[in-house]
């Protein structure tokens, strides 16, 4: 049996709310009022992506043996890097083997659902035997736009194998067709839109009921039978027509939270699928598609096996933890729509050595340490010699992962003076269960939540940025333990 063996998502924790967006910017699109409910997912200024596809994929890793991972398919339209794996980013940041797979998929709405099921059939082939799948975006908007208020920033994983599976894959279809209702060029920031209701009536209305009857067709699946329909469409209000020209009924269609998040992109299919996965029982078919000059949609049936998931995050878990941003001028900051004095301390060269970066990638991408086999010891970065004062055993150190591991904090401070897109600069001592200690940035949180044996957990995110050279170096930061946690 081939099909989805465990899912994860994330949701930023900052939502950036509707009405503040018009409050700021009604002045001069008064029609933003028309869609001021409600909230959108807000990234911080050090996530992306990357940072993103690797929160919900440490999600939709609970529980399952990441070493039995044959491959990493990574799913968006956002990526920071043109000539880089970037899904070899989000494998080293997971710490996986070096001997799998890892493949970008790309420059289409429809590449999370084209990534699912290219590995669910690989899968099949017998090649491969558990490929992990990540769709993550985080799209750029112009100010006062109507796609500032739809979209919204998240990822979605889902681990697909042949054993333990919790949906058996039933089967899919797919089509390609050059139908171009938005794009973006290489040298261009924003996407170009056209007209919504020549996008509405000759894309959504035509495109998405071709593939829904396809599957339905190839599956011998009943219409009446399915219990959720899974699909982002940005006009919502002719969701129940989609469904209803297969003949499905508007209870079986998912909710596509939009008041709470908005569409992330190449992520919301599986975003969405990782939610209704949360309260699917055994039995339950589940149908997700995803549209983009073309689309695919795909047919799963829920098995026993669900009931033996471990408890996760998820996105529930994210979406009950949020903090609700009224500030808009901080929205544009993190997202470089306006340019702010960092002061003298900003003005850096952060030129990467990629020598180093090389060298070093299993403690800067992986936060992997070392823990001496002779006293038992842990410690990161890991040296040769080992920290304990009455040990000091030489290359005794064995690799002993740090990102996963709870720690508290030891020691912190606020720094007003250095250069930061949300001041202060907040960082410190941090002391990990089980042994090791480092001094470390603290993220997603204010120094009111912060205080000496607070609760800390490791997330991946952006280190710097190198403007100038076009790089985006990465490192683990800590947050407090109950941002993203329900």
């Amino acid at each position: 049996m081939v099909g989805i063996v465990s899912f994860g998502g994330y949701i930023p924790r900052m939502r950036l709310s509707r009405a503040a967006v018009a409050k700021n910017m009604g002045w001069f699109a008064p029609a933003l009022f028309g869609a001021a409910r409600g909230e959108r997912a807000m990234a911080n200024w050090d996530e992306d992506c990357l940072t993103m596809a690797v929160a919900s994929s440490l999600d939709a890793l609970v529980g399952v043996d990441k070493t039995k991972l044959d491959g990493v398919y990574l799913a968006s339209t956002t990526l920071p890097f043109s000539d880089r794996d970037n899904a070899g980013v989000v494998k080293s940041a997971l710490n996986l083997r070096d001997d799998i797979t890892s493949a970008d998929f790309a420059s289409s709405l429809k590449a999370g659902t084209t990534a699912l099921m290219t590995a669910l059939e690989v899968v099949k082939g017998g090649d491969k035997h558990r490929i992990l799948v990540t769709a993550s975006d985080k799209r750029r908007t112009k100010a006062a736009s109507n796609e500032e208020m739809l979209f919204g920033d998240g990822s979605g994983s889902l681990v697909v194998g042949d054993d333990q599976v919790i949906a058996e894959y039933l089967g899919g279809y797919s089509t390609s067709i050059d139908f171009v209702d938005h794009y973006r060029g290489e040298e261009t920031k924003f996407d170009y839109n056209w007209e919504q209701r020549w996008v509405r009536d000759e894309g959504f209305s035509k495109i998405y009921p071709t593939v829904f009857k396809g599957v339905i067709d190839k599956t011998g699946i009943a219409v009446g039978d399915i219990t959720k329909m899974i699909f982002p469409c940005i006009f919502g209000r002719i969701n129940a027509k989609l469904a209803g020209s297969v003949g499905a009924k508007p209870t079986q269609l998912a909710d596509t939270l939009e008041a709470q998040v908005g569409e992330c992109g190449a992520a919301h299919p599986l975003v969405m699928l990782a939610r209704e996965l949360e309260t699917a029982k055994p039995g339950d078919l589940l149908m997700v598609a995803g549209f983009g000059q073309g689309a695919t949609a795909l047919m799963f049936r829920v098995t026993e096996n669900i009931l033996k998931l471990p408890a996760r995050t998820g996105i529930s878990g994210y979406l009950a933890n949020k903090k609700t941003e009224e500030i808009y001028t901080k929205w544009l900051q993190y997202n470089n729509l306006i340019e702010t004095d960092l002061g003298g301390r900003g003005d850096q060269d952060y030129r990467t050595g990629l020598s180093s970066l090389y060298r070093n990638r299993k403690y800067i991408l992986g936060f992997v340490g070392g823990k001496c086999k002779v006293c038992g010891t842990a410690q990161i970065p890991a040296k040769r010699i080992c920290v304990k004062p009455d040990c000091g055993a030489v290359d005794s150190l064995e690799e002993y992962e740090f990102a996963d591991k709870p720690a508290k904090v030891v020691t912190f401070t606020a720094d007003n003076l250095a250069a930061s897109l949300d001041p202060p600069a907040i960082y410190g001592m941090i002391q990990f269960e089980g042994g090791g200690r480092t001094m470390t940035d603290f993220t997603d949180c204010s120094l009111d939540d912060i205080e000496v044996g607070v609760p800390m957990k490791m997330t991946f995110r952006i280190n710097y940025q190198d403007p100038k050279r076009g790089f985006t170096g990465y490192f683990w930061k800590a947050a407090p333990a109950h941002s993203g946690k329900a």
